[in-house]
């Protein structure tokens, strides 16, 4: 059996309703997922919420609530806003979930077993929003070196991993495995920060400070680390402990996708939690930028969290997510604007892609009643059947490189080709010259262009799937598509296929609606 391609997202903290960076995230991985089941691979595509830890009991307790009510009633937030996005997940984990609790009381017991947890004093300054223990020459200026926020000093008893054992192993895999952390910025980030000898890692919190959590297996005084617990998810969705053989097929994981603010755990911690179990790292932890607004971190902490379903109302989902995958290059940060998300929809869809749907689709009508002309012998060789054909390599490069800015960029060129070429070939004037000749150069050039934006509505698929959907059903041809490169550079049209031209793509803007 093939081994399954297998992504993830981070767990996202359910002490806030989601927002535009959850919402990017997500986004992201569900285009990897989709152009994977596009090319025919077999695809597991992991969410979830992380449920435990001091943050989720606080704001629990401020609302007047149990914890375990609390996170029931905002992980509905979550799966709502995913169904709104069409993130077409194969899995949601919660870390309340009952087989993750197994899996983590497992891995621990078999770490313990293996002498990698032993239990000591600590004394250390306690970020609360970043659940992190740090040292004294950690601080910045007596402040979390993460988010620059007041730690407080706490001297208590927990069970301590032994990082420090693997961290030459860790440095070593990193160095010979250059594309295990990307981009390379923060590869070099973490390489830079190994340089300093690792502090083992503090695996506990006594229950007398936090009673939320999955208890420790061998202490009924402490529950585990919140970080400790939730990067074990990975690992409990693909079977570890409980189910050998889908374990083997899905373990290890492909990409798992973080924000750049996470890389440490997934880079550091996680890989050698993995090792001491005996496991493989994942192949890629893949780290994505920010989304700022007037150069500030959209959070939900600063207060400037921009709300996704409020701009899915007004834009469309497929507008959102062109705007997210084009906007940026994963790694880079990106500034959030309304204005410029609606200058995206109006010049790039409704004027370039809509406009070329609708004046190709209006001129079947007017010439040909609405059916796709005869296709001919001598309809070949035109550079732009040439470059529709050619997306497929296009895009599937700079999908491998896992940057769909390129790849929506390869396919807008086409599509602006295509506006380009019906200015050039005049097939208004070409109808008229037809009249009283037996020339085919109006079926030739309407037949180049219905070829081509099928190919373009067939790519755009995993991109932006719900136009690709209305493209393809108005041609009257399969919008569920498998495809290699030989099926793609092929001729999809059927001639003589009466289209549907339909309400437009997408809808001239409502600017008291946009403004509001």
């Amino acid at each position: 059996m093939n081994k399954i391609f297998y992504l993830t997202t981070p767990l996202y903290y359910v002490n806030a309703k989601p927002h535009i960076g959850h919402a990017y995230t997500n986004i992201l991985c569900d285009t990897f997922a989709r152009y994977r089941r596009f090319r025919g691979e077999k695809v597991f595509f992991l969410t979830g919420t992380d449920e435990h830890g001091t943050k989720i009991e606080k704001a629990a307790r401020e609302q007047g609530k149990d914890p375990r009510q609390y996170v029931d009633e905002m992980v509905p937030q979550f799966k709502e806003l995913w169904s709104l996005l069409d993130i077409r997940y194969d899995h949601f984990i919660r870390t309340t979930d009952e087989e993750h609790k197994t899996v983590v009381k497992n891995v621990l017991q078999q770490l313990e077993k293996a002498g990698d947890i032993y239990k000591a004093a600590y004394r250390g300054w306690y970020c609360t929003p970043c659940e992190s223990f740090w040292t004294k020459l950690q601080l910045a200026g007596g402040l979390c070196p993460d988010c620059r926020r007041e730690v407080q000093e706490l001297s208590e008893e927990n069970y301590f991993f032994k990082l420090s054992k693997y961290q030459s192993w860790l440095v070593s895999y990193i160095k010979e495995n250059l594309e295990f952390i990307q981009p390379e910025i923060r590869r070099n980030e973490i390489i830079s920060f190994l340089k300093e000898p690792l502090e083992d890692l503090s695996i506990t919190r006594p229950r007398s400070r936090l009673s939320w959590g999955i208890d420790y297996p061998t202490s009924k005084e402490h529950v585990v680390y919140v970080w400790f617990d939730a990067l074990v998810n990975y690992i409990t969705a693909a079977g570890y402990s409980v189910d050998a053989t889908r374990f083997e097929n899905y373990w290890p994981a492909d990409v798992h996708a973080v924000g750049k603010d996470i890389v440490r755990q997934h880079a550091v911690y996680w890989p050698i939690m993995l090792h001491a179990l005996g496991l493989k790292p994942p192949k890629k932890v893949l780290a994505h930028g920010w989304w700022t607004m007037a150069g500030a971190k959209v959070s939900k902490s600063r207060g400037n969290a921009v709300d996704p379903a409020e701009l899915v109302k007004k834009y469309g989902v497929d507008a959102f997510r062109y705007f997210l995958l084009h906007e940026v290059t994963i790694g880079n940060d990106g500034a959030f604007s309304e204005d410029l998300l609606a200058e995206r929809y109006t010049t790039d869809l409704a004027n370039n892609l809509g406009n070329l749907w609708f004046r190709i689709a209006s001129m079947l009508e007017k010439y040909f009643g609405g059916k796709i002309p005869v296709i001919r012998q001598s309809h070949t060789g035109d550079d732009l059947l040439e470059k529709s054909f050619r997306l497929w390599d296009d895009v599937n490069q700079a999908m491998k490189n896992y940057d769909p800015r390129t790849a929506t960029s390869k396919i807008w060129e086409v599509i602006t080709r295509a506006n380009q070429f019906i200015e050039e070939k005049k097939p208004w004037v070409l109808a008229r010259r037809e009249k009283d000749s037996d020339d085919q150069g109006l079926e030739k050039v309407l037949a180049t262009l219905v070829e081509c934006v099928a190919h373009v509505g067939g790519i755009l698929s995993p991109f932006l799937p719900e136009t690709s959907e209305k493209i393809l059903k108005r041609l009257q041809l399969e919008s569920e598509l498998t495809l290699d490169q030989e099926s793609f550079s092929k001729r999809w049209i059927k001639e003589k296929n009466k289209i549907e031209r339909g309400e437009a793509l997408f809808p001239k803007l409502d600017e008291e609606k946009a403004a509001s």
